[in-house]
């Protein structure tokens, strides 16, 4: 049993490891939320412990990563990578495994924040059993995912109805921007709690790096024109328009042009086939040469990749947020990036980059060409990007809402339902019994 002096709350993220390394399999943005907000609410003063769902029996169960922030990997399922929406079913046994931790701890959690909705149905869940205030964050809408796919899968009506069960039932929701709130509102329900606080970025380590450093460290010369993508590998992040645009710029003769790549797994995931994927149209573009396939990248070494490219793309066809953007911005990097989502609210345009339309690779190519082309305003969108972060993206910012948040639903808690005044003076709605969920229910 653990003895603890500080607050405990629990952070649930059963699909994204937060002690996981970043850029393999479906380890990206979610996983760097929950592990920054998880170590920066313990310097405030929570004891945070973060619940991931274990993939490896070799890993270890408990990692410290902070003496009051820790990762616990609970059993659920089979201990191997399961991809995330085949993972519905094991949600169950993750309670248990909740469960059975928190009675050997000797520990109880009044609060829980779940990320992505099939941690928000364990929280859900944990919520009915009572004396549990759930917080929830979706890191990706079901209601917009599936715009873009043209089949469905399985597992669509089950997510749709959690996350309309999650908005209207949750002590709060955050939404990391207000794009975000807004397809809330229209696509999933009116009802529920939803209050804006943004993802963060940790300006200590993304942060402005000499060009020069930068560029000799990563073998790039001074002469050169780098334009960057930097994430995962999955059809959905836009890769593809990345390098179709750099094929324009390259057609259209713009000297010393370098496309750089950061991140993936190994080629025997899913993310590798698109890996295997954009190298087969890099080949049929004819930018081999200019190409560069940098690999996953570690946390330290990130940072050069900003500080060394001329412009950062972000090109996916929908972001919630976009941790991407603001880590390069954070470092100096001017964007290009979809019009998307909280995108929208990141970038600014003509300030710190420009915003296109998604999966148009014509206008990724103007846009990065107005920007390599024009050195001068080049400097004042680097100026500009790293102050516009450094004054609204900090995971400590961050972190002290959050704290404000909380602090406020617990107290909530014990006023049995009294108006809602965390930052509005909307009624909070009332909870109802939730359905049970199949997954032959209403995509609606």
């Amino acid at each position: 049993m653990q003895k603890l002096d500080r607050q405990a709350i629990a952070l649930i993220s059963n699909h994204a490891d937060p002690a996981a390394d970043i850029g393999g399999e479906e380890a990206g943005g979610q996983n760097v939320y929950v592990r920054q907000v998880g170590e920066h609410l313990a310097e405030l003063g929570w004891q945070v412990d973060m619940f991931t769902r274990r993939i490896k029996a070799t890993d270890p169960t408990i990692v410290e990563h902070t003496p009051h922030c820790r990762t616990i990997r609970l059993k659920a399922g089979p201990e191997e990578f399961i991809p995330r929406d085949e993972q519905f079913d094991h949600m169950p046994e993750f309670i248990q495994s909740f469960q059975e931790f928190q009675s050997k701890q000797g520990m109880a959690y009044p609060l829980i924040h779940t990320n992505y909705w099939l941690s928000a149905w364990i929280g859900l869940q944990l919520q009915k059993n009572g004396g549990t205030q759930l917080v929830h964050t979706y890191h990706s809408l079901g209601a917009i995912k599936y715009r873009s796919i043209p089949e469905l899968p399985e597992i669509a009506a089950t997510r749709l109805a959690v996350e309309k069960e999650v908005l209207e039932n949750a002590d709060c929701i955050i939404a990391t921007s207000p794009q975000e709130k807004e397809s809330l509102r229209s696509l999933v329900s009116p009802l529920g709690q939803v209050e804006i606080i943004p993802c963060g970025t940790d300006i200590r380590n993304f942060r402005p790096l000499p060009r020069t450093e930068a560029r000799a460290k990563l073998g790039l010369s001074p002469q050169d024109r780098v334009v960057l993508y930097v994430g995962r590998f999955d059809l959905r992040k836009g890769i593809e328009t990345f390098v179709r645009a750099g094929a324009l710029l390259h057609q259209k003769g713009i000297p010393n042009l370098k496309l750089v790549i950061v991140g993936g797994s190994s080629l025997d995931k899913a993310d590798g086939q698109e890996r295997l994927r954009i190298e087969e149209l890099v080949k049929e573009l004819g930018l081999e040469e200019i190409t560069t396939f940098a690999g996953r990248v570690d946390h330290d070494s990130l940072p050069y990749y900003y500080a060394a490219t001329d412009v950062s793309v972000v090109p996916s066809h929908y972001e919630p947020f976009g941790l991407v953007a603001i880590e390069a911005m954070a470092c100096g990097a001017p964007v290009v990036a979809s019009d998307v989502g909280g995108l929208q609210f990141t970038v600014v345009p003509e300030e710190t980059g420009l915003l296109v339309p998604p999966q148009d690779h014509q206008a990724f190519a103007d846009a990065i060409e107005r920007i390599i082309c024009n050195e001068a305003w080049a400097q004042q969108l680097r100026k500009q990007a790293t102050i516009n972060v450094n004054q609204r993206f900090s995971w400590s910012g961050v972190a002290m809402q959050l704290t404000e948040l909380y602090r406020h639903v617990l107290a909530q808690s014990l006023m049995h339902e009294q108006p809602w005044n965390f930052r509005s003076t909307t009624i909070r709605h009332q909870s109802y019994p939730s359905k049970i969920l199949s997954k032959n229910l209403c995509q609606s």
